[in-house]
């Protein structure tokens, strides 16, 4: 089953912390994305595998756009 990770606010895409088919653990940092000269992590919220990465580096983003998809490991 997949599971999208979300952006939780509206801003900038910093830094991609995860590769495609990087296993992670619970609460690792995925993606910081930067608003207002603040640097905000993007956490896991489970275990999983990163299925796909919807988003690049110096992408501007909306608060619930889908970031990172993960799988079961």
């Amino acid at each position: 089953m997949a599971t999208e990770v979300l952006a939780h606010i509206t801003g900038t895409v910093w830094k991609i912390a995860v590769q495609v088919g990087d296993v992670v653990a619970e609460n690792q940092t995925l993606v910081i994305l930067e608003s207002m000269k603040m640097e905000m992590p993007v956490e896991a919220h489970e275990v999983g595998r990163v299925a796909s990465i919807s988003v690049t580096e110096g992408a501007s983003v909306d608060e619930g756009d889908v970031l990172v998809t993960l799988e079961s490991p």
